[in-house]
């Protein structure tokens, strides 16, 4: 890392702390989170004493507001644990770095209480019809992560006039606003019977015409409508989304490698003398796992630490350090599940059963790659910018 690389802040360490003082209590409600696809009351309560909801939250908020490193371990540290608790605090903390585009009284409103939550996720087919004060907003959205835990949802739309047209920006481009409003004021459907990242509840949720005034219609990763300051407000919100998630993918392998270590102590495999850490197949893998695992931790936290440790001098986030965000994070989270994979395999019949620490780890991981921040779409928008080809930069 050059000479202005990241320093952690007393808060990063103080929040890291925090987490890895939760996490024996996280891990024991793990089968709980898996079979009752939610998280149990009392680690709710937990995490929200704890501040773990408030990371991203600018301080004027009573939030954290920390760095996009401290961020990404923490998220790793929950994710040792459980990984759909951690999910749900990557998804929701992301949300929240809404409030910096939001007017003060309406973020106050929406995060001024403690135990103030806002999770969103995609809606195709959404729209908001322009009415004099606000928008009428309809359409159904899904992958909530943590919407049970949520005061307040949001739903992105796209605007259209009262005769059904499409608006558009200045450059031509549809126009739409992620639109918040209580959850209370809709329902979620109970949808998330899935493989892995079970206990994140991301249920579906719908609104049929529900007016939003427009104070709540979030121009999101909108420079002109940023109202807060400081540096963590200079990262669009999906870098947050990247940095979070790739830090949980980092968390549920080095778990598994770790618990791979431990049993190889005593096992003996069906038809071996010797214990499974005497055989060289398995001690080639572990050190590959290793490697694997390390590597790609150390490219994610000299990316994200030397882009901070710029943004703090500079003010500014250019493309080409969105770009390397983008390519640590995907590649963490590819490695990650390749590790996990081997760590799987070598542990034999053990990591068949659910009562041992890896079936679990290996469904969540092999959720994780197939959301959003893991596609391997995301080499080849990296790989054209590299190239000097134009790029799609929608999820940076």
């Amino acid at each position: 890392m050059g000479p202005n690389a990241y320093q952690p802040s007393d808060a990063g360490r103080e929040y890291v702390r925090r987490a890895r003082e939760l996490a024996p209590r996280i891990a024991a409600a793990g089968v709980e989170i898996d079979a009752n696809r939610t998280l149990p009351a009392p680690i709710v309560d937990a995490l929200h004493e704890a501040g773990l909801f408030r990371l991203l939250l600018p301080r004027s908020l009573g939030g954290a507001e920390l760095e996009p490193l401290a961020f990404m371990s923490v998220m790793e540290e929950v994710a040792k644990a459980d990984a759909s608790t951690a999910w749900c605090l990557g998804q929701t903390n992301g949300c929240s770095m809404s409030a910096a585009y939001l007017e003060p009284g309406v973020a106050q409103e929406i995060f001024g209480d403690p135990r103030g939550v806002l999770a969103w996720g995609p809606g195709p087919g959404a729209r908001a019809v322009a009415v004099e004060g606000g928008f009428r907003v309809s359409g159904t959205w899904s992958f909530a992560s943590g919407g049970h835990l949520a005061t307040w949802l949001g739903g992105y739309c796209p605007i259209v006039d009262a005769d059904g047209a499409p608006r558009r920006t200045t450059d031509g481009r549809p126009a739409g606003r992620t639109m918040l409003f209580p959850a209370a004021s809709v329902k979620l459907t109970d949808i998330w019977h899935v493989m892995g990242l079970r206990g994140t509840a991301s249920d579906a949720y719908t609104a049929h015409d529900l007016f939003v005034p427009a104070r709540y219609a979030l121009r999101r990763d909108d420079a002109s409508a940023r109202t807060a300051v400081g540096p963590l407000y200079c990262f669009p919100i999906n870098n947050l989304f990247m940095s979070g998630f790739s830090g949980v993918a980092l968390g549920i392998a080095r778990a598994m490698l770790d618990a791979l270590i431990a049993l190889a102590q005593d096992k003996k495999p069906r038809g071996f003398a010797r214990p499974l850490r005497e055989s060289a197949v398995a001690q080639s893998e572990v050190a590959r796992c290793e490697a694997r695992l390390s590597a790609a931790r150390a490219f994610l936290v000299s990316s994200i630490g030397d882009v901070w440790a710029e943004v703090v001098r500079t003010g500014q986030l250019e493309l080409d350090q969105r770009m390397r965000i983008r390519l640590a994070s995907t590649y963490a989270i590819q490695e990650a599940k390749a590790a996990a994979d081997v760590v799987y395999h070598t542990a034999g019949s053990t990591a068949i059963f659910g009562a041992n620490p890896f079936e679990r780890r290996f469904r969540d991981i092999n959720t994780v790659t197939q959301q959003l921040q893991g596609r391997y779409t995301h080499f080849e928008t990296v790989g054209q910018f590299l190239l000097g080809l134009e790029a799609d930069i929608s999820f940076l």
